[in-house]
């Protein structure tokens, strides 16, 4: 960690603020296309990806579970997520897209283009690079990547 921030650290803060600056101003647009909130549409986009409790949802988007429960009764009365009782355990809930909610879900992953404008302007290695630069920022192990450990130490060569 850098014990002080840096003109160099700063600059990179920086434009990691205007990047999530710009996500989330596309996200609420498409989300708007859908007639979703953006708070919504993540909570769409999250389920998409797997059945979910409330309180996990709520987790994973930093927010009080009081707040996922409105918003998945919100989603619920437009057919877009049911609730089941979880087969792990029956005393809780998951909430999990409807066959709709699978596919706007998927509408609304296709429809953020800001990302692959700049994103395209990269080669496939140094997307590659990114990606494993984000995922190591974030404490996030590589996906089937048992060759990490084989990895030198030090930055990826380009």
């Amino acid at each position: 960690m850098t014990p002080r921030a840096d003109p160099l650290t700063c600059e990179v803060v920086d434009l990691i603020g205007a990047v999530v600056a710009r996500y989330h101003e596309e996200y609420e647009h498409a989300a708007a296309e859908h007639s979703l909130t953006g708070a919504q549409a993540r909570v769409l986009r999250l389920l998409a990806v797997e059945p979910l409790p409330m309180r996990r949802i709520a987790q994973r988007l930093k927010c009080e579970p009081s707040n996922i429960t409105g918003i998945v009764d919100r989603l619920e009365s437009r057919g877009l997520v049911e609730r089941h009782p979880d087969a792990a355990d029956r005393r809780v809930k998951l909430a999990a897209p409807t066959t709709e909610g699978a596919h706007t879900a998927e509408r609304l992953r296709t429809s953020l283009d800001f990302a692959r404008e700049p994103l395209g302007r990269l080669t496939a290695v140094e997307r590659t690079l990114l990606k494993e630069l984000l995922q190591r920022m974030l404490g996030v192990a590589p996906e089937g990547d048992d060759a990490e450990a084989d990895r030198p130490e030090g930055p990826t060569p380009i």
